[in-house]
């Protein structure tokens, strides 16, 4: 019968809580939109509805009400990105993830393990925790007498990819949300076009045959901002989207590499 040496799995937890974080940051972008570019002083005669805007505020809070939810875009792909950044670093523990990775395997030519599970101690990060779970049971099973050699390997294996599949979700957290906003913000920014574009034919229409330039303009206008601004939102989405995806892929790759190295150890040493 097989023996289980597996560690039981802890609850991970990485990253802020994306509910609360999208509603306060939609407060902060509404509040900036009516109050800061909203403010009377951005408008010829202090008419936000119908006076030509002064300055660049003043344009965007002629972009319609559509603008505050991509102003939260912006925001949530910067807040996100940086609980990414903070996490993903932590991820990679104390020193350098190559040094380590590098330590490691030097350390387990010589099948010294006991400095191998130390060196992860100092290291920590995600890394460090499922290095430090297969050396663990690396350890266990070199005294298991119930378990032929295959038998061992395959609950070595076992035990790696548990433990990397319960740091996965620390990792990944919130990315989610960013790829989400590459491809809704130009959806909810084509429907501040739509929205703009619609006042511009209804202005052509009630001119009945002499254009409204002023009313035709301002619709054209609300369209190009609120499509120049989910342009911009989507793409900064993109980029913070395929940054943080290299460095993941970067950081699982390694936990593979060592994963890899402590099995042959495995093989070669019992």
């Amino acid at each position: 019968m097989e023996k289980n040496v597996t560690v039981p799995a802890k609850t991970k937890k990485g990253g802020i809580n994306p509910v609360i974080t999208i509603v306060i940051l939609y407060l902060i972008a509404a509040a900036i939109f009516y109050f800061i570019f909203g403010n009377p002083d951005n408008f010829e005669n202090g008419d936000v509805d119908k006076g030509h805007p002064h300055n660049f505020l003043g344009i965007i809070r002629k972009g319609g009400h559509i603008i505050p939810f991509l102003i939260t875009f912006f925001f949530m792909v910067i807040v996100f990105s940086i609980d990414r950044a903070i996490v993903l670093n932590k991820s990679r523990g104390t020193g350098s993830a190559e040094k380590f990775v590098n330590d490691i395997r030097a350390l387990l030519n010589k099948n010294e393990i006991n400095k191998a599970i130390e060196l992860c101690d100092k290291q920590k990060g995600s890394i460090g925790n499922v290095v430090k779970e297969g050396l663990t049971t690396y350890k266990a099973l070199e005294n298991d007498t119930t378990l032929n050699k295959e038998q061992k390997l395959v609950q070595l294996n076992k035990t790696l990819e548990e433990a990397t599949t319960l740091e996965m979700p620390t990792l990944e957290k919130n990315m989610t949300i960013i790829s989400t906003i590459a491809s809704v913000g130009t959806l909810i920014a084509l429907m501040g076009t739509v929205i703009g574009m619609i006042k511009s034919f209804f202005a052509l229409g009630e001119g009945g045959g002499s254009v409204d330039s002023a009313t035709l303009s301002v619709g054209i206008a609300e369209a190009l901002i609120n499509t120049g601004m989910g342009i911009g939102a989507s793409a900064f989405a993109i980029i913070a989207y395929a940054y943080f995806t290299s460095k993941i892929d970067d950081l699982t790759f390694k936990i593979d590499e060592v994963g890899m190295s402590i099995q042959q150890s495995f093989s070669t040493h019992n």
